[in-house]
């Protein structure tokens, strides 16, 4: 272990390496409320990609587990650390290094956060468009979770907005993937292959991400409806109509009674409204010219109430923004009211009704609740699951994913399986599609030493 220590000091410097007892608690985890923390024996924090390409070879030569770390923002585990094994921390790789906005992409390190990402693009005019809820969260997260959010009805997720990779693999070699062109047909798509792929395959020490156009004018609309089916047939109905909504999301009664309390919004829904609704739909619409946008939120208005909406309010930017901004917050506000996890399964659109329904049926059945929000859009359901029985809530989950499964869709929409879900994974996948997935594994990781835990257990066929 000493030799390992000096070894690593070396790399990165000994002002850039933890080890025992001067590791803090915060590197043993994520934000998942069911893996339990795990404390690395090293957290080495590089500057390069050669730094990094040096520690995994360290690794590989003295079969150290390795696990990459952003902000530590993350859902499922996948960024806690086996215990004894090496945490590779990228918050000193956090530079901005261009903004080309002749290409509208920009080349950024993996620990920049989408805060500073965000404030580096405006003054061109320009964002990065995939917020899944956390500005905290680093760029080099969004690639290992393949993240999503709130704008991904318009936008896409990482994957849509990613062209570009620098990694290392396991092996130590650095490799480059994509570029900044809009488009390659050379060989596999190894920058694909990569993102989503929880740090399991390679760790990425440079990304180039898509840039859109900011937008000038947005409004946001807030539809309550007094069933939550007809929230759900209203979606498909809403996006084929042209309007292009940047946001459209559902929050049910619950879940918005809990947030507006937290965060004290006043959305100015009368009491009665609220009585007799089930479920939100938040509406968001933008445009670069302010007539159009009028003119869209007036026809979004119509479409809203012929589609079973009590009332449509449009909401003030003030209040938008703090809805939002509370919208965001959701899984702090379950995590608040004692949830026992934060699921993200994601279905085809049109199935979204008969899967909400199976849920409360199966959390009925289960003596547990069930409740949330989710990106309508994309079909994307975003639930706490109330249930306090490990064992109980074990079958409770792996019922509400294999539903969604029958009905086509996945058992994570953007939070990724890390090692919250393997077992669930494992069980329910395709077994063709699973051997596939450990022979990439062994193809960019022969010893296995990239996230041991994550996806796939060590040594488990």
């Amino acid at each position: 272990m000493g030799d390992v220590t000096g070894r690593i000091a070396e790399i990165v410097g000994e002002h850039n390496l933890l080890t025992g007892d001067a590791v803090p608690d915060d590197y043993a985890k994520d934000e998942s409320l069911t893996v339990e923390p795990a404390k690395p024996a090293y957290v080495a924090k590089p500057a390069t990609a050669e730094e990094v390409a040096a520690l995994l070879t360290l690794a590989a030569e003295h079969d150290l587990p390795v696990t990459a770390r952003g902000s530590g923002t993350g859902l499922s585990g996948a960024a806690r650390p086996r215990a004894g094994g090496l945490l590779v921390s990228f918050e000193r790789m956090n530079a901005v290094l261009e903004v080309d906005a002749a290409n509208q992409v920009a080349v950024v390190q993996p620990g920049v956060t989408l805060a500073d990402l965000d404030e580096k693009t405006a003054g061109a005019g320009l964002a990065y468009t995939v917020y899944p809820g956390e500005l905290s969260a680093s760029v080099g997260g969004n690639v290992g979770t393949n993240a999503g959010g709130m704008r991904a009805v318009k936008y896409g997720v990482a994957r849509h907005n990613i062209v570009g990779l620098q990694a290392v693999l396991p092996t130590g070699e650095i490799i480059r993937t994509g570029g900044k062109t809009s488009k390659i047909s050379s060989g596999y798509d190894l920058t694909q292959l990569i993102i989503g792929s929880e740090g399991t395959l390679a760790l990425v020490t440079e990304v180039i991400v898509k840039l859109h156009p900011r937008l000038a004018h947005a409004a946001t609309l807030l539809a309550p409806f007094g069933d939550l089916d007809q929230v759900m047939r209203a979606v498909p109905e809403i996006i084929a109509s042209g309007l292009t909504p940047n946001i459209l999301e559902y929050i049910d009664n619950l879940t918005m009674a809990a947030i507006s309390y937290t965060e004290k919004l006043e959305l100015g829904v009368p009491e009665q409204v609220r009585d007799a609704t089930q479920a939100y739909l938040v509406v968001g619409l933008e445009s670069r010219d302010g007539d159009r946008l009028d003119g869209d939120v007036e026809r979004a208005g119509e479409l809203l109430g012929e589609l079973g909406a009590s009332e449509v309010y449009v909401l003030d930017g003030g209040s938008a923004r703090k809805l939002i901004a509370a919208r965001e917050k959701a899984f702090w506000t379950a995590k608040a009211a004692g949830a026992d996890d934060v699921i993200d399964v994601v279905v085809p659109r049109s199935e979204m009704p008969g899967f909400l329904a199976k849920v409360r049926e199966l959390a009925t059945a289960a003596e547990s609740g069930a409740i949330g929000c989710g990106h309508a859009g994309d079909g994307n359901v975003h639930m706490g699951i109330f249930c306090q029985d490990p064992e109980k809530r074990h079958r409770l989950l792996h019922d509400i994913f294999s539903a969604a499964i029958a009905m086509g869709g996945a058992i994570s929409g953007e939070h990724g399986i890390g090692q919250a879900k393997k077992d669930h994974f494992r069980a329910l996948e395709d077994p063709a599609r699973m051997a596939l997935l450990r022979r990439i594994k062994q193809a960019f990781d022969p010893k296995g030493i990239l996230n041991p835990d994550v996806l796939f257990d060590r040594g488990v066929e």
